[in-house]
């Protein structure tokens, strides 16, 4: 049975592709030092969001990896590389707050659809969660021009008086 078993897996192994080893780009083109000042080579081992490739990727050396990795990181602080990528995607209808926000959206168009014109919230206030108010019907100037509520006059004749005498 044993046998049965060491033949069931090598039978397996003739069955698979065999592993094809990634040549690295720096053996290809006989590259020894890597200058973190060539940023055409170096953004060849990093990814479309700026990230370090892996060796399997790459097919590097671990020494060639550990070279690549630290001119990279020499040139994102000299600012020559980007340390990310910002990635401007939009998203799918199928996000969790957009079925919230498109869910809220319809039911007040329905609501509104419902209601008579006379109901109906305006758009100004709609948003702000308070009922629409009514514009002044008189200027704000008028308002600040009102006379001053009455007051005692023997109590403001008492103050002048007592003001003046300060004042000699």
């Amino acid at each position: 049975m044993a046998r049965d078993k060491k033949k069931k897996k090598s039978q397996a192994a003739d069955r698979r592709r065999p592993i094809k080893k990634k040549v690295s780009i720096l053996s290809s083109e006989n590259i020894d030092w890597i200058d973190y000042k060539d940023v055409n080579l170096l953004r060849r081992f990093m990814s479309e969001r700026a990230k370090i490739r892996a060796r399997r990727v790459t097919g590097n050396s671990a020494q060639q990896q550990r070279a690549v990795a630290r001119a990279i990181r020499i040139a994102r602080e000299m600012a020559l590389l980007p340390y990310a990528v910002r990635q401007v995607t939009q998203r799918s209808r199928g996000g969790r707050r957009g079925d919230r926000d498109r869910d809220r959206d319809r039911d007040r168009d329905r609501d509104r659809d419902r209601m008579p014109e006379a109901e109906a919230p305006s758009l100004a206030g709609e948003g702000a969660g308070a009922p629409a108010v009514p514009p002044p019907s008189e200027p704000v100037e008028a308002a600040a021009s009102e006379p001053a509520p009455e007051v005692d006059a023997g109590a403001t004749a008492a103050t002048s008086a007592e003001a003046g005498e300060g004042q000699s």
